[in-house]
């Protein structure tokens, strides 16, 4: 494995899991444990270490289901408290016994936040995070638009995205073949990483579990729009609301600073994601849409500041940084001005 100066990479042996792990810097260093998305692994903040302050110690592991790591079911029953309670045992298994700074992208998002609820940490860093109320199928206030959360889950999963993640195809040819789902909503589709770096991430994307145990999960049928429910197991349905809900952040004690950076350009994770059932009815992609008064297009990214302004005025403290024009993910399309933020937000806690 060719990896960038400075980072190393190998298996830990924890009392959950064998999580592959990737880290930089020294071993005595301020610990900061970064959680990737959806359909990537740890490798994907690899590229933030080389230039990055020597005080920290990065560990960034490939989750349950994604990359190298022992490929363990998801209980989506749990929401993303596999992926916490995972991170966790990880962070006990290296020796770690402060509290950690914690990063996450997307659904990484949403793994710090249960992590988060359930012990200690000492700072949080929100990269285009889920929504807390998670991802489709509800109203503004976090309630479903159907009692059996219809529209979110492992069957609004796209069959042939699926397909062809499963198959190995590295093609260009179709608009949801792996590659062009990355180029097109992992960053800003004026962004594009070197020949090498693409073929190395979509080299990480290929390494995701497919199936009911992964992504995208199973799915149970519904007679609400569009058909189907949230299945109870796969990434998909630790996602959905029915089980994924971290507004709960509002209540811990004592809360850690939160730090939110955002693409203003982000498709996956907005106020009419490219990727919701409610979205895609609306535009008439998926037939038979209620209208919106029964099932709008879930307003991710206004959820998450609802519920980071609660958090502050219940005595949190929040940073929150919007990138113009980058995707949904800042840390790649915006690189070096993620990485001033970030580094300053973790100078401020430390």
């Amino acid at each position: 494995m060719d990896l960038l100066s400075g980072v190393r990479a190998g298996t830990v042996s924890t009392d959950r899991l064998e999580t592959f792990v990737y880290e930089s810097g020294p071993e005595d260093g301020i610990p900061v444990v970064m959680i990737h998305g959806n359909l990537s692994t740890g490798r994907f903040y690899e590229h933030l270490w080389p230039q990055a302050p020597d005080r920290y110690r990065f560990v960034a592991p490939d989750m349950r289901s994604f990359g190298r790591s022992e490929p363990k079911p998801i209980d989506a029953t749990r929401g993303l408290r596999d992926w916490a309670d995972d991170a966790h045992a990880l962070v006990q298994a290296l020796g770690i016994d402060r509290p950690v700074h914690l990063v996450g992208w997307s659904t990484g998002g949403s793994a710090i936040a249960a992590y988060a609820m359930d012990r200690e940490v000492a700072s949080l860093t929100m990269i285009d995070p889920v929504s807390p109320f998670g991802f489709g199928a509800c109203h503004r206030d976090g309630t479903p638009c159907y009692p059996d959360w219809a529209g979110s889950g492992g069957g609004t999963g796209n069959p042939d995205f699926t397909a062809r993640l499963a198959a190995g195809d590295r093609s260009t040819e179709n608009m949801v073949s792996p590659r062009n789902v990355m180029n097109s909503s992992y960053w800003a589709p004026t962004h594009r990483e070197s020949p090498e770096r693409e073929e190395v991430l979509l080299d990480e994307v290929m390494l995701s579990v497919t199936g009911d145990d992964g992504y995208p999960g199973d799915f149970t049928p519904s007679e609400n729009w569009p058909g189907v429910a949230p299945g109870s197991r796969g990434i998909l349905n630790a996602l959905s609301g029915k089980y994924s809900d971290w507004s709960g952040i509002v209540d811990i004690d004592p809360k850690p600073p939160v730090l939110w950076t955002h693409g203003s350009a982000d498709i996956v994770v907005a106020d009419g994601s490219a990727w919701e059932m409610g979205t895609l009815g609306q535009a008439e992609f998926v037939p038979g849409w209620p209208g919106a008064e029964v099932f709008p297009p879930q307003l991710m990214v206004t959820q998450i500041r609802d519920v980071l302004e609660q958090y502050r005025a219940a005595g949190g403290r929040v940073i929150m940084e919007m990138f113009e024009g980058s995707g949904h993910g800042p840390h790649f399309d915006a690189a070096e001005a993620w990485s001033e933020v970030f580094f300053d937000f973790l100078a401020s806690v430390e």
